[in-house]
């Protein structure tokens, strides 16, 4: 359905609309504007992100309030697919067009789970590593030095070495526009500082001749609305790799902005939808001169704060980036470099979050592992590199845990008599002899046999040897036929040591896979572990 936002529209609602587009509107220009520089880009390339991939994303999406345009994540991802590549512009509208197509088949294909694939530790690692590579690439601008923008470590040394060539004018400017957004936003979190800031910023070139001082200015920008135009698809291929991971971040940025927005009566989310709401604002994109888009949380929730109710905030937004295009990108010419790099060093220290690395690291030690290596692998090898490292570090964790499925020990508890895990060396209250485990998650080929083992383990473990063995599978979703041949050759061998081996929690379709496979489990079956263990007791 075309625009489902429409269903139910109240007419009352298009004023409060449109004014919320037009506050969220404050601070996406100033933000497009900033990014489209961190991509490498021209500032009108940025605006044009703003424009036709937000509307066709307000006609096709699900979110009521999302806004898709430019992000900070995907504008450095951008710029490092086409860092040396001819004719940027073309090359970066060719990225969208291919963004766009990899996110519409992925969801026709229903693959909006695939955006699940990174994990929290693992994100919050990988933007921290972003954040702080884009720092060491807008520093520059705020102190007057160049640098070259193609690694971490490249930047951290052309800083060093350019420190005798700080700007003074340059530093004062960028510095006064860091403590005012700051401030700003501690202090009157209601106005848009990011638009205060590039007013006064042009102001102040104005007002002091500032580029005459060596403070570097954007200059001319190319006014009118985005161009129509089918990019050069020469070399293609060589892009698909970085345009698989901008769409991977771009679902994942998305969707994550989408359900934290999601009020009380709005329907959920659809991931589906939403990627192919994303490919086609990026499809569309690319062909009126754009580069990749997303849907950025900082000015959804701005945009949702001021009360919007639908995406007619989001076509009223459009509609004031248009006029900036058309009307007022002679006094963009006069923003200073330092302004622009100071917007986009506050955006990105806000993708470094301190308090939740040590949250992660305070719950879990491996997954604060997993965060640092996230971010080293930004910092080391790159943005885009750093992108397929967080994937299959988080495929990697996700199929060590899967295969290493955790087995508990169960006892009775001594205050209410019910069955729980105990810890080690907790006596569990059990009738002499008898052991009760429980498997967690599902049995399938690549985690049977570690399971297996893992009872066997804990039986040999026990002095004297258990004279019954109970296996509860009321935590085991689902079991495979290599799970169930595993665990049949388990019970032989124990009952060849000597110890029965007695199942429980078994679904009836688990029961009859045992019993089609040639007999049940080793012994007796039950429906649920306390029948198990009363009947080891009676």
């Amino acid at each position: 359905m075309i625009a489902p936002w429409l269903r139910g529209y109240r007419s009352q609602w298009l004023s409060r609309d449109a004014l919320a587009g037009i506050v969220a509107a404050c601070v996406v220009v100033p933000q497009a504007i900033a990014y489209a520089g961190l991509a490498g880009l021209p500032v009108q390339v940025g605006l044009y992100a703003a424009t036709v991939p937000m509307l066709l994303y307000a006609l096709l999406g699900s979110s009521r309030v999302l806004s898709v345009s430019v992000t900070s994540t995907i504008s450095i991802l951008t710029a490092s697919a086409i860092a040396g590549a001819p004719n940027p512009e073309s090359r970066a509208a060719l990225l969208a067009i291919l963004v766009g197509v990899i996110l519409i088949i992925a969801g026709l294909a229903r693959l909006g789970f695939l955006a699940d694939l990174i994990s929290l530790p693992i994100l919050t690692g990988y933007k921290a590593g972003t954040g702080l590579f884009i720092l060491s690439g807008q520093l520059g601008k705020v102190l007057g030095i160049h640098t070259s923008g193609t690694d971490f470590f490249g930047n951290v040394g052309d800083l060093v070495k350019g420190l005798g060539q700080i700007n003074g004018a340059t530093v004062a400017l960028g510095l006064g526009t860091i403590a005012l957004l700051v401030w700003m936003r501690r202090a009157v979190p209601k106005i848009p500082g990011p638009l205060v800031a590039v007013v006064l910023g042009i102001l102040a070139v104005e007002i002091f001749d500032l580029a005459s001082h060596g403070v570097a200015v954007v200059g001319p920008v190319k006014g009118g609305l985005p161009p129509f135009g089918v990019p050069s698809f020469t070399g293609w291929r060589t892009f698909v790799p970085a345009a698989a991971g901008i769409a991977l971040m771009a679902s994942v940025e998305s969707l994550a902005a989408g359900r934290a927005l999601v009020s009380r009566d709005d329907p959920p989310v659809n991931a589906n939808r939403e990627l192919i709401a994303l490919g086609a604002g990026n499809l569309g994109g690319g062909l009126f001169s754009a580069y990749p888009s997303g849907g950025g949380l900082s000015q959804s929730a701005v945009q949702s704060d001021a009360g919007a109710s639908t995406q007619v905030a989001s076509i009223s937004c459009v509609a004031v980036v248009a006029l900036v295009l058309t009307v007022l990108t002679g006094l963009v010419a006069h923003l200073a470099q330092a302004t622009l790099g100071a917007l986009v060093i506050v955006a990105a220290v806000g993708l470094i979050k301190p308090a939740e690395l040590a949250l992660i690291a305070r719950v879990r030690t491996r997954d604060f592992v997993l965060s640092l290596v996230a971010l080293a692998g930004v910092l080391v090898f790159g943005v885009l590199n750093g992108v397929i490292l967080a994937v299959a570090a988080s495929i990697a964790m996700l199929t060590y845990q899967t295969n290493h499925a955790p087995v508990d020990r169960l006892g009775l508890d001594p205050e209410t008599g019910d069955m729980r895990i105990l810890s080690d060396g907790e006596p569990d209250g059990l009738p002499a002899g008898v052991l009760v485990v429980r498997p967690r998650g599902r049995l399938y080929f690549a985690n049977a046999r570690h399971v297996c083992v893992r009872v066997e383990t804990m039986v040999d473990a026990r002095d004297p040897r258990p004279r019954l063995l109970i296996v509860d599978f009321a935590a085991t979703p689902d079991l495979e036929v290599t799970a169930v041949a595993a665990l049949h050759d388990l019970a032989d061998t124990e009952r060849a040591a000597g110890t029965q081996v007695w199942a429980a929690g078994l679904t009836p379709t688990e029961q009859r896979m045992f019993e089609r496979y040639g007999a049940d489990p080793g012994g007796r079956s039950f429906t649920t572990v306390e029948k198990a263990v009363a009947a080891a007791r009676g």
